[in-house]
C-alpha cells in the first residue's frame, strides 16, 4: 500500500484550470483571465492564494492480482480491464480541510466564492488522482507494464453502491475519506476506483459514446459562464 500527501504547489494548478472546470471552452482557457469578469477573476486568484497555504491533498493505492469479489464492473470497464495482469485500487482526495473550507463558505452565503471553490476542489481531487497515477506508473515501469484509464464507482455502469466493497480493501487507510449510507464519499472532493496494470493494457480515449451516464465530467458541456 502506498500513501502520500501533496501540497497545492505539487499539484500544479492555476486559475486557467479553475476556469476550464467552470465551463470555458478549451481554446479559451489560455486567455481566461482576460475574458473573465474582473471580480470573479480576483476571487479566483484570492481563493487559490488562500488554499495554497494550507491544502494537503492525499492519495492511497494498493495493488492486487485479482478484482475483489463483489465488484460488478459492467461491460465497458470489464472490457478495458480484461487483459490486466494486476489491478490498483485507489482513493484520492482534496482532504477534510478542504471540505471544512467549502462548508464555511456555504455558511457565509457567498455564492460566487462557493462556486469557484467548488470548481477548484474538483480540480484538486482530479490532479491528486493524476499524481497517484504518475507514481503508480513509476512503480510498474521496472516491469515494463502499462496502465488503463482509471474507473470509478458510479461511472460506465459500475454501481456507486460498490464503494462499500472498495473501501474495506484499504483496512482503514482511506486518507480520511468515509462513505455515507448512500455510498457517497466525504469529503465530496474525492476520487476512488480501479486501474488495470500489465503488458497487455494501455490508456485509451474515454469511450463516452458507449456510456449513458449524462452527468459524467468527461461529457460535461462547456460554456462561457461569464
Amino acid at each position: 500500500m502506498t500513501e502520500k500527501e501533496l501540497t497545492f504547489d505539487e499539484l500544479g494548478i492555476g486559475p486557467a484550470d479553475v476556469y476550464a472546470q467552470m465551463g470555458y471552452h478549451f481554446e479559451e482557457v489560455e486567455s481566461a483571465e482576460a475574458m473573465a469578469d474582473e471580480a470573479v477573476a480576483l476571487e479566483t486568484v484570492g481563493i487559490i492564494s488562500d488554499v495554497r497555504q494550507w491544502l494537503r491533498a492525499r492519495f492511497v493505492y494498493l495493488t492486487r492480482s485479482d478484482i475483489p469479489s463483489g465488484f460488478h464492473l459492467g461491460s465497458i470497464i470489464t472490457r478495458q480491464l480484461e487483459d490486466s495482469t494486476a489491478f490498483a485500487l485507489f482513493i484520492a482526495t482534496a482532504g477534510r480541510e478542504y471540505e471544512e473550507y467549502l462548508q464555511r463558505l456555504k455558511r457565509a452565503g457567498d455564492e460566487v466564492r462557493v462556486y469557484i471553490a467548488d470548481a477548484l476542489g474538483s480540480v484538486i481531487a482530479e490532479r491528486c488522482a493524476d499524481a497517484l497515477e504518475r507514481q503508480l506508473q513509476a512503480s510498474i515501469d521496472k516491469l515494463a507494464w502499462q496502465r488503463t484509464n482509471r474507473f470509478s464507482p458510479g461511472y460506465c455502469g459500475w454501481p456507486v453502491s460498490e464503494q462499500q466493497v472498495l473501501f474495506p480493501q484499504f483496512g482503514g487507510h482511506t486518507c480520511g475519506v468515509s462513505l455515507t449510507e448512500g455510498s457517497l464519499m466525504v469529503p465530496i472532493k474525492s476520487v476512488s476506483g480501479i486501474i488495470g496494470l500489465g503488458t497487455g493494457v494501455s490508456r485509451k480515449d474515454y469511450v463516452c459514446q458507449l456510456c449513458n451516464f449524462d452527468k459524467c465530467y468527461k461529457q460535461r458541456n462547456t460554456k462561457n459562464i461569464f
